[in-house]
């Protein structure tokens, strides 16, 4: 009821009109689908979840009459906990930005140019590298931290998902698969 779509200048000069609608579209879908809400849920659970290891590292198995857990035991929950909480996050978050972009092109009706967008937003992240915080990176509809080429567990790590994973999905859309 409340929700706003914003689009950048730069945005604006940088695609046609039909490819802005498959952005714009895209984050409207983000709206229609309550991610926010998920987002929230998801990043409130991932907190719990590290409370629950740091809960679990200084206070797990001490009682009265033993010394407590192992304290290999209370290091590897203290480390694994905040691990597992962050994949989750990301999962979710993850299969979000793929749900918008399919709910996007069911919107606009055009899912080639959400990927035309893609592509182009990419391409440009790359040719001008963005300093922003990796935490802040999920903002975005592609990642501003392309010109760095994460690879590795970064790059599994990163969201919004690859690029080229999310083309190859708006086109088996626009074929119909």
């Amino acid at each position: 009821a409340n929700s706003v779509v914003c689009v950048t200048s730069g945005t604006m000069r940088l695609l046609s009109k039909d490819v802005l609608e498959g952005v714009i579209a895209h984050e409207l879908a983000h709206i229609k689908n309550r991610d926010m809400l998920l987002q929230t849920m998801a990043a409130t659970m991932a907190g719990a979840i590290s409370n629950l290891a740091q809960f679990a590292f200084f206070f797990g198995g001490r009682h009265d009459d033993d010394e407590g857990a192992h304290p290999a035991v209370a290091i590897a929950m203290l480390i694994i906990g905040p691990i597992i909480a962050m994949v989750i996050q990301f999962a979710i978050s993850r299969q979000r930005e793929f749900k918008a972009d399919a709910v996007g092109a069911e919107i606009c009706g055009h899912p080639l140019s959400l990927a035309s967008a893609l592509q182009r937003l990419e391409a440009g992240a790359r040719r001008i590298p963005m300093h922003v915080s990796p935490s802040a990176a999920p903002l975005a509809i592609v990642t501003p931290l392309a010109a760095f080429n994460l690879r590795g567990a970064a790059k599994w790590f990163s969201t919004p998902p690859p690029t080229a994973e999310r083309v190859a999905a708006l086109e088996a859309i626009a074929r119909g698969g």
